[in-house]
């Protein structure tokens, strides 16, 4: 896939001004013309963190960000308060527009839009002022609004009232993309916003694998891989343990992190020439970053196989609630290829996620064959897009 990046923030915190819901002043792109009234009366209050919002939603919402994601529908490490904002901090461009809902009365947070608004300079987009979610579209797996479960049809008529609103930006296109398929908003969303007069396109983008683990290997490869590869697994396994000395460990806090993401990077990049391309120094600086910030977190399962002593094959991965995400890998491409290190690796993550009580192997996206080989069944990725038309 490709990538194009700006400059990496140096912080989240934006310049200071009052937060929203009051018009914006001094506002860079220009206002199309509202409806009278919005079409919904909202059901919910809410508090809109602009651009030149001081603190921004980031900051205002840290202490409640991860609980309300643990009340949602979905709750995924790429939602998570620590993910937004990297992403936010080290790849983000535009405007940051995070919108947050509370109950009447209570004031109970119930919501989250985490939205950035960004004129489009290429793409079917172009010159058109699109909103995304944070994280949108590359390199996050699972995305969309943080909505409490039971909650979604009052915070999209809600968020929809925003849109119509004084109080938000000019946009012609609302992007939600990476939608699980445990998402209500490539289902009810579109509902509601059609009976406001919008224009939706609702597709799937893509595919997610992931295995269901059970309490032990032996029953994942039993249960869940064909005989022909539970064969393969079994004899790639042994072929590596009986033609070179074996060794598997995971980075914490004893290694040198640095050092570490130096030879994953090298691995990575020597695996395929389409991941050397990807692996551009922006995207460098992202994983180095990211890998700090989820290891100090306690997510963080960057794995790596040697072979004699010498490093063959490598997984970095997260560990979120049960779930074990594989997120990018590399292997030796030369002296220790015909030992296939990076399958064995894998079936030894496999292997050590079951031993640790994971619940869930996921692949997160993309179809590539190993992914089935391994005993794999596909999720759907979803994607919303409303027209302001």
């Amino acid at each position: 896939m490709t990538l194009d990046t700006p400059p990496c923030r140096e912080d989240v915190a934006l310049p200071t001004s009052d937060i929203l819901p009051t018009p914006v002043g001094g506002a860079k792109m220009q206002r199309q013309t509202r409806p009278a009234q919005p079409p919904f009366a909202p059901q919910l209050e809410y508090t809109v963190y602009g651009p030149s919002a001081h603190p921004n939603g980031f900051t205002a919402l840290a202490g409640e960000w991860n609980d309300l994601l643990a009340r949602s529908r979905f709750d995924t490490l790429f939602l998570s308060h620590e993910w937004q904002t990297t992403w936010w901090q080290q790849l983000g461009e535009g405007d940051l527009w995070i919108v947050a809902f509370h109950q009447r009365g209570s004031g109970k947070l119930v919501g989250i839009a985490p939205l950035y608004c960004l004129l489009r300079q290429d793409g079917p987009w172009v010159g058109q002022r699109v909103f995304h979610l944070v994280g949108c579209t590359e390199v996050s797996d699972y995305l969309d609004l943080i909505i409490e479960k039971g909650q979604e049809e009052a915070v999209y008529e809600t968020l929809c009232h925003w849109l119509h609103s004084a109080d938000a930006p000019a946009w012609d296109v609302l992007d939600l993309c990476n939608l699980p398929e445990a998402s209500l908003s490539y289902q009810t969303l579109p509902q509601i916003v059609r009976g406001a007069g919008h224009r939706v396109e609702v597709t799937q983008e893509d595919v997610a694998p992931y295995i269901p683990l059970p309490a032990r290997y032996e029953d994942y490869l039993t249960e869940r891989v064909e005989k022909k590869q539970r064969h393969e697994i079994r004899r790639k396994q042994r072929r590596a343990e009986r033609e070179a000395a074996v060794g598997f460990y995971l980075v914490g806090a004893e290694h040198d992190l640095q050092r570490e993401m130096d030879d994953f990077i090298a691995l990575q990049q020597m695996s395929r020439p389409d991941k050397e391309e990807f692996m551009t120094p922006a995207m460098q600086r992202f994983f180095r970053y990211t890998a700090r910030r989820m290891l100090d977190a306690g997510y963080l399962r960057l794995s790596f196989l040697t072979l004699d002593g010498v490093k063959a094959a490598t997984y970095f991965s997260f560990e979120y609630k049960g779930h074990l995400l594989l997120y990018n890998s590399g292997y030796d491409t030369g002296e220790f290829a015909h030992l296939s290190p990076g399958w064995v690796l894998l079936a030894y993550l496999i292997q050590h996620a079951i031993a640790d009580g994971m619940k869930v192997f996921d692949f997160l996206q993309g179809d590539e064959e190993y992914k089935y080989h391994f005993g794999s069944q596909d999720s759907k990725v979803m994607r919303t897009v409303i027209y302001n038309q």
